[in-house]
């Protein structure tokens, strides 16, 4: 079965992008520096290792919000891959995107999708909290930035009651940014 892995850049208070997100400005104030760490991705470093490594998924899974502001990625997001959006407002399938209410049947559907050897990528918070608190990520990659955007949307604000337990899997240091892996190990009650 295919992993689910979240994957975000984020700032070191936790945000996924600066304030005032919106069309034409997509990152919101200042969230454009969270992804400087592409600007190595062309070479044989970490960053593109990583970068490569994301590029080789099979299928994604991403927020509606995210999906429009990334303009739809033109109906691509890399390779034709399948496109599974997760919204409260879906719209009929069309071509490689396919629409979803619940975070288990998307998260079923994408994995199908890709198979048994391919890896499932996460974008947009409220997607990502919403797949996580239905149990559904296997691991999350954070690629996190040295910067304090101060405000903005918080990666895993309101995921919910319970504490997350997550066991590193990996961390490799590239230009502008620490990249860590962790495989989610289950949730408990906090105490």
């Amino acid at each position: 079965m295919a992993t689910i892995r979240l994957y975000m850049a984020m700032s070191l208070d936790g945000f996924v992008c600066g304030p005032d997100d919106r069309p034409g400005q997509e990152l919101g104030q200042g969230g454009g520096r969270l992804f400087n760490w592409l600007d190595e991705r062309d070479g044989e470093g970490i960053d593109g290792q990583v970068y490569g490594e994301a590029m080789a998924t099979s299928a994604v899974i991403a927020g509606r919000r995210t999906f429009e502001l990334a303009g739809r990625w033109g109906g691509d997001h890399h390779d034709g891959v399948p496109i599974h959006i997760l919204t409260h407002d879906p719209e009929d399938d069309a071509g490689n995107v396919h629409w979803h209410t619940s975070p288990a049947a998307c998260a079923s559907a994408a994995r199908a999708d890709a198979g048994d050897g391919a890896v499932v990528m996460v974008h947009g918070a409220a997607a990502a909290q919403a797949l996580l608190r239905a149990g559904e990520v296997d691991e999350i990659e954070v690629h996190l930035v040295p910067v304090l955007l101060t405000a903005g949307r918080r990666l895993f604000e309101g995921i919910g009651p319970d504490r997350f337990d997550l066991e590193p899997v990996r961390r490799l240091q590239g230009h502008d940014a620490l990249h860590l892996r962790y495989a989610v190990r289950g949730t408990s009650p906090l105490a």
